[in-house]
């Protein structure tokens, strides 16, 4: 392979030099590559990165390398002149395009693409010093019939400043970048069977996915122009080709038009088609385990204080209502019904996203005000029923303890508690993401049976039913007091609403729970002299629409305990050997809230992590921030919270568990 690409650069260069329809076409026209260097900032700070792009438009017919080039041509060598201290890391470069002429695969780009380049601009610079950069490169370019080689002398000029970057060119870096190949944290395996060179990369089963391609970053791992197919299996994607690698290699995984991952592949077990890793474990273990933990992270959000008051009253109506065996089995199971089709429409919805393109996660929807406003008055209506102001009608086939009114409690408990995560619920939820889609619904009904289990307990075993307290007075007065958790939790939700939507957001979201709460009272004032609630339904419903006004804004992310979240600060950090704590958290997640007071803002843990030069990173996924929930997706999650540490010079990070204790934090880089 070797030489037969020095033969083809030989002869290259020769039709380059000697061919008079060639140099007519090449020297006069050229050159055929448009070329700009364009800055992200042209101020950057002193101490920190700059990002260049290399603007590149080919001519029309023609197209320009990849780093790889394949079995023919050459890639660029870029040269660059720099200011004393700056340096320049190698170039990032976009996914490529596959090209075969005289049965020899080439990749390039016949599309305007960018290759990135990051420049380390050193500390200590004054503001306003000049830092002029100078590139000179090196490349081929060539259409399907004829090549010619080309020199072009780029420069630009830098000013260090505040690292301030243009609106306008801030959207153009963001579309270069999408085209970037992400990393892959998880090692793809590889295997030569039968002559065939078998590549299992880790892509959830319901990602979107068009026209994969493997694209070796280095020759002599895969051979280039031979067919290529691709075949999902469970959570993996393998790819068949022809191959001989000596070891490990690396490569680029085309996903889509212009996206892609960028793969480690080690020597390792493959799938089959049939889903098994060669060591008789299929996907369905995983499933099973997945499962298993959702059912004991439904299980604990019953302690959670926006679904405890509704399964405390549940469970206290089948005291009340003395019912019997059948009827009191009836009702646990509908209650669970409720519970596990509400579980299973949210994750059929999450799914679907996902598999659309979208970066959603648990509890997606409370990245919207709008649903915020819905829940808040949702919780002002349970908090003001419970507090005796107001009976809820039920329908006549209903009654008060009938399996119509267990189906409706169930979906509402399995609602409202969506703003949760606990322990277990991570992991699970994050595995769900990535089995095949019978699998994760699954997991997600696993979820809905453990937040049911205990009034389905109650419901199937009489012994637990008889140990309930005898119905009296004290009920109305333990049903006041639960009303205080549902207070509680509006007073949450107003918080989560004032973040996401501003002042504006939470003065309207409050204006439609003050109309539906005098609409309300008005209501129990009619019930009280024996009407139903009537007209007084109106405005409640009105104040439903509110929730349609309600617009998000730009909120800052709360970062007290540390700096915002970005790769590019980790990866600095890491290299400075530093150890690092990033946590990921939401404004309308509970969980992340609790362990925020309870452990990470104390002073013991944050003296700690001074004394031992922690470095902490916040990020803050309360708006959904896509490159934020990719980041977590990596890492096993279907949302916050996630908390990660990087010892110095470890590999990988550890996932520290979903409830944290200051001890715990203050042993962190000992």
């Amino acid at each position: 392979m070797r030489l037969l690409r020095v033969v083809m650069m030989t002869v290259v260069l020769w039709l380059a030099g000697l061919s008079p329809a060639l140099a007519q076409d090449g020297a006069q026209n050229g050159p055929h590559l448009a070329m700009q260097l364009v800055a992200e900032s042209e101020r950057p700070k002193a101490g920190d990165t700059v990002t260049l792009a290399l603007a590149t438009t080919p001519a029309p017919g023609w197209h320009g390398y990849w780093s790889n080039p394949g079995d023919a041509g050459f890639p660029a060598t870029f040269g660059w002149t720099l200011p004393k201290g700056v340096t320049a890391e190698a170039p990032a470069w976009p996914v490529p395009e596959t090209l075969i002429v005289a049965g020899l695969m080439n990749y390039v780009y016949e599309r305007p693409y960018a290759p990135l380049v990051r420049l380390r601009v050193p500390a200590g610079l004054a503001a306003g010093t000049v830092l002029p950069i100078g590139l000179k490169l090196d490349y081929l370019v060539c259409t399907r019939t004829v090549c010619v080689p080309e020199q072009q002398t780029l420069a630009t000029t830098l000013t260090v400043g505040d690292g301030a970057v243009a609106p306008a060119t801030r959207a153009r870096f963001d579309a270069w970048r999408q085209a970037i190949p992400r990393p892959l944290d998880t090692p793809a395996t590889w295997a030569v069977k039968d002559g065939a060179l078998r590549v299992a990369v880790p892509y959830p089963a319901d990602a979107a996915l068009a026209e994969p391609y493997l694209f070796p970053t280095a020759p002599g791992s895969i051979e280039g122009a031979a067919p290529q197919t691709a075949v999902r299996v469970g959570d993996r994607l393998v790819v068949t080709t022809k191959g001989t690698p000596a070891g490990p290699f690396e490569a680029v995984l085309r996903i889509g038009d212009g996206r892609g991952l960028a793969i480690k592949a080690q020597a390792g077990v493959v799938p089959d088609a049939g889903g098994s890793d060669g060591g008789g474990q299929p996907w369905v273990v995983a499933a099973l385990v997945a499962f298993a933990g959702a059912v004991v992270g439904g299980l604990i959000l019953n302690v959670m204080p926006c679904v405890f008051p509704i399964l405390s009253l549940k469970a206290l109506s089948l005291a009340r209502a003395n019912v019997a065996e059948r009827e009191a089995r009836r009702e646990a199971l509908a209650y669970t019904a409720g519970v596990v089709l509400v579980c299973l429409g949210l994750g059929a919805v999450i799914l679907g996203l996902r598999a659309g393109g979208a970066t959603v996660g648990w509890a997606f929807q409370l990245q919207d005000p709008r649903v915020v406003v819905v829940l808040l008055l949702l919780a002002v209506a349970i908090a003001l029923n419970l507090s005796g102001l107001f009976e809820m009608p039920m329908p006549r086939w209903a009654g008060e303890a009938g399996s119509g009114g267990s189906f409706a409690t169930g979906a509402l408990a399995a609602f409202v508690a969506t703003p949760c995560s606990g322990p277990f619920m991570g992991a699970a939820l994050g595995a769900a993401l990535v089995l095949p889609v019978p699998a994760a619904l699954a997991v997600f009904a696993g979820l809905g049976l453990g937040l049911a289990l205990p009034f389905l307990l109650l419901g199937f075993v009489p012994r637990l039913r008889k140990r309930l307290p005898k119905p009296g007075a004290w009920m109305a007065r333990l049903r006041r007091i639960l009303s205080v958790p549902m207070w509680l939790t509006a007073l949450a939700l107003v918080w989560v609403l004032g973040r996401q939507a501003g002042v504006d957001g939470m003065t309207l979201g409050l204006g439609a729970a003050l109309v539906a709460a005098l609409a309300l009272w008005a209501g129990g004032r009619r019930q009280m002299a024996g009407l139903s609630l009537g007209w007084t339904l109106v405005p409640v419903a009105a104040s439903l629409g509110v929730a349609a006004l309600v617009q998000p804004v730009t909120a800052t992310p709360s970062v007290a305990a540390g700096e915002a979240f970005s790769e590019a600060r980790l990866a600095t950090l890491r290299a400075e050997g530093r150890p690092v704590f990033a946590y990921f958290t939401a404004d309308w997640c509970l969980t992340c809230k609790v362990n925020e007071k309870a452990a990470i803002d104390r002073a013991g843990v944050q003296a700690a992590f001074a004394k031992k030069k922690v470095a902490v990173l916040v990020g803050d996924w309360t708006d959904g921030d896509p490159v934020l929930g990719r980041f977590i997706e990596r890492h096993n999650r279907a949302g916050v919270p996630l908390y990660l540490y990087y010892a110095p010079g470890a590999k990988e990070a550890r996932v520290l568990p979903q409830v944290l204790t200051p001890g715990m934090l203050e042993e962190l880089g000992g």
